[in-house]
């Protein structure tokens, strides 16, 4: 039977993107059908998923994991299998760290469009990712609020002088920086806005993810990083704007929920009425804040930035550093104020590959995370504070 649904896979499923995208297509059945669903270890979530949703192909780390009706693939090479397959029309990679690189180039080498929830993939190498997509014809469509709200914005990318990207602020904005360095893991996990997950809840509270989303922003819409522009925004409303050479400002507005950019994302470019959290009304919002953000406080957000205009080699170390840094916070062996001083010192001693392949940016990833893990137990040794 001929049909005209849309035909998606999600690499990530049972993740907080992964099953808000199942949300939002249990809303849309009538759109799309399910070819692949993949997870790491929650196999058991899988099962659930699977019934409901009855792909073909499943993925997970389990190698003796069975579901009926679908064929069973396994960690690394099964989600290579699965942005191979042409049956696909776009594929969700919400799987976290550089899990997602190695698909992505895989699904754009079909020629099959990416809805990216990966933040790593560019920030390691959207050097390499953008160009192949532009040479592949596939569409990049981005599924951070952030980023999916400039998407909506811009209708040409010639006339646009800069872009704007909100920011919370995150659970220490009007907490002191000692305050915030000495933060436990809980207070840290604790976002006034958003539900995610444990590391980007950790980066947003650093506000790395803000130089992380700076990074992205450069390679996803081509944009020089003095034309991009970090706001903070408590309230959430404003997701990011655009501000066109004649000074004329555009944003997009919406409550605080990812089913609305995560829809957007893969249904591109039509819209449906699908999943609306709640209807936005501007007679209900008391008030629109902006700010400039502390660099002092929030040093992390300069030394990505710093990280991005180096280039090369330099944001890979920035991505792999502080991943590890924020995975030792949340096992309670460093402060989170540390999470910054470990990152920085492994930028500055990192020596730079300015054109790195794919190949070695994988080799870089690897030796960055050994010494940085190895920076963070010296000075558990040691019993010395980081922060600086």
């Amino acid at each position: 039977m001929v049909t005209n649904k849309r035909k998606i896979s999600i690499l990530g499923s049972t993740g907080s993107i992964g099953t808000q995208a199942l949300e939002v297509i249990d809303r849309l059945q009538d759109k799309f059908e399910v070819v692949a669903l993949a997870c790491g270890n929650n196999t058991e979530l899988l099962k659930r998923q699977c019934e409901v949703f009855k792909p073909k192909y499943v993925c997970s780390n389990d190698a003796a994991l069975k579901i009926d009706g679908a064929q069973t693939l396994y960690g690394a090479q099964g989600l290579n299998e699965i942005c191979s397959n042409k049956e696909n029309d776009i594929i969700l990679v919400a799987v976290s760290g550089k899990t997602g690189l190695k698909p992505t180039l895989t699904a754009i080498e079909n020629g099959i469009d990416v809805a990216l929830a990966n933040k790593e993939t560019l920030v390691m190498a959207g050097d390499i990712v953008m160009p192949l997509a532009k040479e592949k014809g596939v569409n990049i469509i981005p599924v951070d609020s952030e980023h999916c709200a400039i998407h909506q914005c811009i209708k040409d990318i010639t006339r646009v002088d800069k872009l704007i990207i909100t920011a919370s602020g995150g659970p220490f904005l009007h907490k002191s920086k000692n305050q915030m360095n000495n933060a436990t893991v809980e207070e840290a996990l604790c976002h006034p806005k958003w539900n995610m997950g444990k590391k980007i809840t950790i980066d947003s509270a650093t506000l790395m993810n803000k130089g992380l989303e700076v990074i992205e922003a450069h390679h996803l819409f081509g944009m020089p990083y003095d034309k991009i522009e970090v706001v903070v925004h408590p309230q959430s409303i404003v997701h990011s704007a655009i501000e066109y050479v004649d000074g004329s400002v555009i944003a997009q507005l919406g409550i605080p929920s990812m089913h609305l950019p995560i829809q957007y994302a893969i249904t591109y470019p039509e819209r449906y009425e699908g999943i609306k959290s709640k209807s936005f009304s501007f007679s209900e919002i008391a008030r629109l804040d902006f700010e400039k953000p502390d660099f002092e406080k929030f040093p992390a957000v300069k030394l990505a930035y710093e990280a991005g205009k180096t280039g090369g080699s330099a944001t890979v170390c920035l991505n792999a550093a502080n991943e590890e840094a924020v995975f030792a916070f949340l096992n309670k062996k460093i402060k989170l104020g540390d999470i910054y001083t470990i990152t920085s010192q492994m930028l500055k001693n990192h020596k730079l590959v300015k054109a790195p392949s794919i190949d070695e940016i994988f080799e870089i990833d690897k030796e960055v995370r050994i010494k940085t893990n190895e920076l963070i137990k010296n000075y558990k040794k040691e019993n010395k504070c980081l922060i600086i």
